[in-house]
């Protein structure tokens, strides 16, 4: 049997909001068997369930709320307890953001296994794609469709040279999450982000959380990296985006030029056709890791 899992005990951390520019102090607890990923607006004392009909916005990140509390860019930390295989936790914020620390996921990875990983005596469930569910919207689409274990692969192609037909594909039993995609960060070109902080948005972004390009390439000293991290990162927000169906995903994801409005609509989509999926515990011998298609292992 594959059981579920938790933190071994809270952990906490601070940061800065990419949207508010505000210090918002973030933490993580652990969850309760079959209680999923819980957001806790603590400065407010309301709970926002980490589920796709709590999303309320996601135009340039995915916002969940209930009532007036929203809480925003929730998208990294879903990544990282996904990547993870973490299934229950309460994630504690004092502000409507989740800190952007350095514009990916692997701070999170970092926080999450610096708590320690515990198994729950309750067998993991997830939720099996049977049938294909797909979007399309102009050049956009999106799709789900029934496969082994859980891959995702997306192609980015914007008229830019670093972000021109560039097409990435993980199959996550066979690679590493933390490895290969956790540490991919946000991007966005230097004219938007102007425009965004001129209309008091973005306004903690900088170089220090996101990669910033201009029409030839990348400004940051660093440089990237990975060859092609704005596509990873596309990755990245999807696994995080998917998570939100509930449940660890086993099947198969394929998008081009989407982002986190298309991700969600297609979550929906899924669930509201009852013949598309199925919820399985994941218990009895023909349970094994290369299934569930992500890392299972308990960190010492």
């Amino acid at each position: 049997m594959i059981k579920q899992r938790t933190l071994d005990h809270a952990i906490k951390c601070s940061g800065i909001g990419l949207h508010s520019g505000k210090k918002i102090e973030l933490v993580l607890h652990p969850g309760e068997v079959d209680t999923g990923i819980v957001f806790v607006r603590s400065d407010l004392g309301v709970d926002i369930q980490g589920h796709v009909d709590s999303v309320v916005d996601t135009k340039l990140c995915t916002t969940i709320g209930h009532g007036e509390a929203t809480i925003a860019t929730v998208e990294h930390i879903m990544s990282a307890l996904a990547g993870l295989g973490v299934d229950n936790v309460r994630i504690e914020v004092n502000g409507a953001e989740v800190p952007v620390m350095d514009g990916s996921a692997s701070p999170f990875i970092f926080l999450i296994q610096c708590a320690g990983i515990v198994e729950q005596n309750k067998p993991k469930k997830v939720l099996r794609i049977k049938k294909r569910v797909s979007l399309e919207e102009g050049n956009k689409s999106c799709a789900l469709y029934p496969a082994s274990g859980f891959r995702v692969s997306y192609l980015l192609d914007y008229p830019h040279p670093l972000l021109s037909d560039c097409k990435v594909s993980f199959d996550f039993s066979r690679q590493g999450y933390a490895r290969e995609v956790s540490r991919a960060r946000t991007f966005g070109f230097i004219h938007e982000v102007e425009a965004l902080q001129k209309a008091g948005l973005a306004l903690g972004g900088s170089m220090d959380n996101a990669v910033v390009l201009d029409k030839y390439g990348v400004l940051n000293e660093g440089g990237l990296r990975y060859a092609d991290e704005c596509a990873r990162h596309k990755v990245l927000d999807t696994v995080g985006d998917l998570f939100l169906a509930g449940y660890p995903i086993v099947g198969a994801f394929e998008g081009e030029r989407s982002g986190h409005a298309m991700n969600c609509q297609l979550v929906k989509a899924l669930l509201a056709d009852e013949s598309a999926w199925v919820i399985e515990e994941l218990k009895g011998a023909t349970a094994t890791t290369e299934e569930l298609g992500f890392s299972v292992s308990v960190p010492n």
